[in-house]
């Protein structure tokens, strides 16, 4: 069976500064990193979504955690075809424009290309110290099955290469029926990993809990079953803590996908307080026993 790593989506959120889960001890960034550090192997970045990294940020990453910790870092969302606040973007890049939000047709192509450019080189830091995992690129609820997206999954793993993309779908079209087994195929085909996810069903960004093996690499995210799926606040939509039976459920499950690959990467994106530390923890403990 291949490595099985587990940790969160998340270390610094507000409500878990505020749940008591880092000892009063670990009063600033530094500490609080190296104590997540010390119980979980990997963490997800969730905030390279909202506004690309600084390459400074990402050496005092590499230099506060362990030899092993692993970073899975996810993708500005320009590079995923998401709203874009313009104040996120490089200032020299930022389109004149009286918008909020921009997508990439409003950045001129030297302009989009560049953005690409600085995100992957803020990375180098984690690249050199052996400690980025892969890239995260989670797709809106628009980005259905096509030909162009498929392309466009194409052309995410050649710009990112020789790092690693894994791709979360949030369209049921791509597991309606027989597309099922076209996206599997299509996964495999090309050695794109795919993230399997755990997440409410019923809604217009909901996929089923599919675990596939679609390269050496997997990974799979648990976002938790909140009444509240659609509340604008992040809180609302994330809090949702599992309970030890739901957890146990999954781990035949996780065994099951670590035995196709090298490496699966297990993340808690149920980020309320310390729910998403607390089922880390208890998942870790599942899958050693």
């Amino acid at each position: 069976m291949g490595e099985i790593k587990v940790g969160t989506a998340s270390w610094t959120d507000r409500t878990l500064l505020a749940s008591g889960w880092y000892p009063a001890s670990a009063d600033t960034a530094e500490k609080r990193l190296s104590y997540y550090a010390d119980r979980f192997a990997l963490v997800e970045v969730d905030a390279t979504y909202y506004s690309p990294p600084a390459e400074q940020t990402a050496a005092l990453w590499a230099q506060r955690t362990p030899p092993g910790f692993t970073f899975n870092v996810k993708a500005f969302s320009m590079l995923t075809g998401h709203p874009t606040k313009v104040s996120s973007i490089y200032k020299d890049l930022r389109p004149e424009t009286d918008k909020t939000n921009v997508y990439p047709d409003d950045l001129g192509p030297a302009a989009y290309e560049e953005v690409w450019a600085r995100f992957l080189s803020a990375l180098q830091p984690l690249v050199d110290a052996g400690k980025l995992g892969a890239l995260l690129f989670q797709f809106p609820p628009w980005f259905t099955i096509r030909r162009s997206n498929k392309e466009y999954l194409l052309e995410v793993q050649r710009r990112v290469r020789p790092l690693r993309a894994v791709f979360e779908f949030r369209h049921a079209s791509w597991f309606d029926g027989s597309n099922r087994d076209e996206t599997l195929g299509f996964l495999r085909e090309h050695k794109l990993p795919y993230v399997g996810v755990d997440m409410p069903q019923g809604h217009k960004s909901s996929v089923p809990p599919v675990l596939a093996a679609t390269a050496d690499l997997a990974v799979v995210r648990f976002h938790g079953h909140s009444d509240k799926w659609t509340s604008k606040d992040i809180h609302e939509k994330f809090g949702y803590l599992y309970s030890g039976r739901e957890l146990k459920e999954w781990v035949p499950r996780l065994r099951e996908l670590a035995a196709e690959t090298d490496q699966t990467y297990v993340l808690m994106n149920n980020c309320y307080r310390d729910y998403a530390q607390r089922n880390a923890a208890d998942l870790t403990d599942l899958l050693s026993g």
